[in-house]
């Protein structure tokens, strides 16, 4: 295994001055494609601060700004959000599963950044024993790049999410046990960046007691 440093660092939000930069990030990002959902994200929601969700930050390393984020539920208390709008295969629904939302990045971000944020997702979804990661795409060419990555169509065409404001969504879902054994097949690169090489800059997705994790968003 090969070491390898990034211009940036991705690491859970550790208080609520962390989740409002996240926050900032994806009102930036989802704002400029999105404009209508803009001031509806500049803000925490609820499920910034269950006990189910993870949320986290990628920062410049050389500002220090904040430049990406995404968001991790597990099933672990329940059902996903994606959940309340398709009814998932039961292969899928009956097993560990987390649903990856609020992927987003500035406008001319490292293209790297979102890579490493869906590193980062895979790791605490290994750690968190969820075999399934779910994630909805809102246009075709996001479509692609996740399809590119290893994920599967789970819905026949767009899903409105209720949970994303109502928009037509196409829902895909990756596989973690056999994903490694795929990416080495079709996908070396892929395989190399997650698997092949450690980057100190992700830091290590541990589960958070639920009750110190929400103490510290609320600060």
């Amino acid at each position: 295994m090969t070491t390898a440093t990034l211009g940036f660092t991705v690491r859970p939000v550790a208080n609520g001055a962390d989740l409002r930069r996240a926050c900032e990030v994806r009102a930036a990002g989802y704002g400029h494609h999105l404009p209508g959902w803009k001031q509806s994200l500049i803000e925490p929601d609820a499920l910034d601060r269950d006990g189910s969700t993870l949320v986290l930050l990628c920062e410049d390393k050389r500002t220090g700004a904040a430049i990406g984020t995404s968001r991790i539920q597990t099933s672990r208390d329940g059902a996903l959000s994606i959940e309340r709008s398709i009814a998932l295969p039961e292969s899928i629904g009956q097993a560990g599963r987390a649903e990856i939302t609020r992927l987003s990045t500035l406008p001319g971000a490292d293209p790297l950044v979102k890579i490493a944020l869906c590193k980062a997702a895979f790791l605490y979804c290994v750690a968190t024993q969820s075999r399934y990661m779910v994630i909805g795409a809102r246009n075709e060419a996001l479509v692609r790049q996740y399809r590119r990555v290893g994920f599967v169509d789970v819905s026949t065409g767009m899903v409105p999410l209720a949970h994303a404001g109502g928009l037509p969504h196409q829902v895909l879902a990756m596989d973690t046990c056999t994903a490694p054994a795929e990416w080495l097949t079709r996908n070396q690169a892929l395989f190399a960046f997650f698997f092949d090489t450690y980057h100190p800059d992700i830091e290590a997705v541990e589960t958070p007691r639920p009750v110190r994790h929400l103490e510290r968003l609320a600060a």
